[in-house]
């Protein structure tokens, strides 16, 4: 670890669980790097993500959006791919854009959102695209026919969350130079998300441990109950 990252880890009570609005505001005071770090949330569910039934997923938009620019790719064709070019996508296309992906290896996009109709050409790239994360799917609304909506929501601040092998979540919220008060506005978004999606099939404790950091910064515990 850099000496900068050991003097943050100093500066915070590692026996302690913070309230949120008070761990957001160490971890700006705290955060390392010169650059705009971003924040992100760990989640500590009480599932098994090995069962479908204790899958935890969803998306939401965040109020004061991530921070971050985020490049769309869209593969549509006709209106709906006129639709995506209006709609402010960054890279519209099919077949070409699917070939560029496989053999150029390329992946100059952030997000990829699809209609229905391409999801056979799409779900070809399964083994490619599903590690990287950025495989469409209709419960994150990336494989829709309303691809204005999607590519709105996504451009404006739409997070994912979902639970890990680890059954944990990790969702980003915003940059430090958003200040404490949107950071909070945006996490409670996410959490109150992530609380509603708890499935039926969950037993015991669901929130086992809530964590926060910088992108460069040591992790800070939270009390959230």
């Amino acid at each position: 670890m850099g000496k900068k990252y050991i003097d943050a880890v100093k500066k915070i009570d590692r026996t302690k669980q913070y309230d949120m609005a008070e761990a957001i505001e160490t971890a700006i005071a705290v955060a390392p790097a010169k650059f705009d770090e971003t924040l992100e949330l760990h989640v500590k569910l009480g599932v098994d993500s090995r069962h479908a039934d204790q899958q935890v997923r969803g998306v939401v938009v965040l109020p004061n959006g991530t921070g971050k620019t985020v490049r769309v790719l869209v593969i549509a064709k006709g209106a709906k791919a006129d639709e995506a070019q209006a709609a402010g996508a960054d890279y519209v296309g099919a077949e070409e854009y699917i070939e560029k992906i496989q053999k150029e290896n390329w992946f100059d996009f952030d997000v990829m959102i699809t209609t229905p109709d391409m999801m056979g050409l799409v779900g070809r790239m399964g083994k490619i695209l599903g590690p990287k994360g950025l495989m469409p799917n209709p419960k994150s609304g990336t494989v829709t026919m309303d691809v204005a909506k999607a590519i709105s929501d996504v451009k404006a601040g739409k997070v994912e969350y979902r639970v890990d092998k680890q059954s944990i979540c990790h969702v980003i919220f915003g940059k430090k130079s958003f200040g404490k008060d949107k950071l909070l506005e945006n996490v409670t978004v996410i959490m109150d998300a992530i609380i509603k999606a708890k499935p039926a099939s969950a037993k015991g404790t669901y929130l086992k441990s809530v964590a926060i950091a910088t992108t460069m910064g040591p992790g800070i515990k939270v009390n959230y109950r």
